[in-house]
């Protein structure tokens, strides 16, 4: 039997860990619901990984790229699920009258955080096993939480809160950006800007967040320093965008932006501020994550 040599077997593997890393999977209503989506980093070879007739909503990749964790409303409740990175093999991860959803995975890989409202005061911080055991809060509060997201080393976790003046009953809440310590449950602020901020995600090197945020009306994509600081807006923009994700070097966003109930993936180079449209289709293409 012939032989193939290392240099070969290294270049095989490392064609093949590129070309599994740059995939971005999304949600898109184009067949008629909100469906689970997966493409290329290019916005080739799109695939409908989902396939129900019921809303699925919220991929995120686990770090090895082989299963993407979601929620569905397939069994007449928003519950959290898992299923390979093909599609095939769901398995419903959560079982619970009240509404769970937003599953993120640890980066290694032990731990899913997701929101509910389980303990009927609010929508709240959770964390479970990657088996869906040993359910437990993090947070317990009636502020409304949405949007966790894991720091590249797992110990902490961001999530907006939104924060209600009593005396102001002319909106529902400022949504501002938080941390946690899984440690020590201790909350810190990270933003302190006027409008509703949201979707918030460490870069890969855990040195900048990038999020969403109100700008004049609009939803915008900003970008800060880990501690709050150096907040500037990257996009400007005179149409939403929102739902931010990281390529794995660090250099691109890949986000939702559009209007009038046309909305659409896009990638935006965080230095050059080049954008590249990757998909074209009626209605709402959005919440893209980008695989690691």
């Amino acid at each position: 039997m012939q032989k193939i040599a290392p240099i070969v077997l290294l270049l095989i593997s490392f064609s093949c860990s590129e070309k599994k890393a740059n995939k971005i999977s999304f949600v898109s209503n184009r067949d008629g619901n909100s469906e689970i989506y997966v493409m290329n980093a290019d916005g080739s070879d799109v695939q409908n990984l989902s396939n129900n007739e019921e809303m699925d909503f919220a991929p995120a990749w686990t770090a090895e790229n082989d299963h993407i964790y979601f929620y569905s409303g397939r069994d007449k409740n928003s519950e959290v699920y898992s299923m390979r990175a093909d599609g095939s093999n769901p398995i419903r991860m959560t079982n619970h009258l009240a509404k769970d959803v937003l599953p993120v995975p640890s980066p290694d890989g032990k731990l899913i955080a997701f929101m509910s409202d389980r303990d009927t005061l609010s929508r709240n911080l959770y964390v479970m096993n990657a088996d869906g055991s040993d359910v437990r809060s993090l947070t317990q509060n009636t502020a409304y939480e949405e949007s966790p997201s894991w720091s590249p080393d797992g110990t902490k976790l961001l999530f907006t809160r939104q924060l209600r003046d009593p005396n102001d009953t002319t909106h529902a809440a400022n949504g501002e950006i938080h941390l946690i310590s899984l440690e020590d449950s201790e909350v810190t602020r990270v933003t302190n800007k006027e409008g509703y901020d949201s979707g918030a995600e460490f870069s890969p090197d855990g040195r900048k967040i990038a999020f969403y945020g109100l700008n004049n009306d609009l939803w915008d994509l900003f970008i800060m320093n880990a501690d709050g600081s150096g907040l500037f807006n990257l996009t400007s923009d005179s149409i939403e965008c929102y739902s931010p994700s990281w390529s794995s070097d660090g250099m691109w966003l890949v986000y939702t932006a559009g209007q009038k109930g046309v909305y659409d993936i896009w990638k935006i180079n965080i230095e050059t501020k080049e954008r590249i449209q990757l998909t074209d289709t009626k209605g709402r293409n959005e919440a893209p994550d980008w695989s690691n």
